[in-house]
């Protein structure tokens, strides 16, 4: 496996916009080898027949239908609105005019 040079690990932190001192380069090289030796490792587990998944839970979705149902009467919604028009709340405007 190519090691990350210390060089590198700052010309990564550069693309990112951080600014690393010598000692946090090095300590992110070291860092960022150590992630692949793992990951490496893991390549060598044989996976042959374990299925693939999606998710490492058996979860499933629990939304309902999007169904039109009633409503609270808009005389109630409206009664607390502290400036409203018609059957609408009134807000100042964010965009110019």
């Amino acid at each position: 496996m190519r090691e990350i040079s210390r060089e590198e690990a700052k010309r990564v932190a550069e693309l990112a916009r951080l600014a690393l001192s010598e000692e946090e380069a090095e300590k992110m090289a070291r860092t960022l080898n150590q992630i692949l030796r793992y990951v490496e490792k893991l390549n060598e587990l044989d996976t042959e027949e374990v299925p693939p998944t999606s998710h490492v839970l058996g979860i499933t979705n629990v939304m309902r239908a999007d169904e039109v149902r009633p409503s609270w009467p808009i005389e109630e919604v409206l009664k607390n609105a502290p400036d409203k028009e018609e059957r609408q709340f009134k807000v100042p405007a964010i965009m110019g005019e």
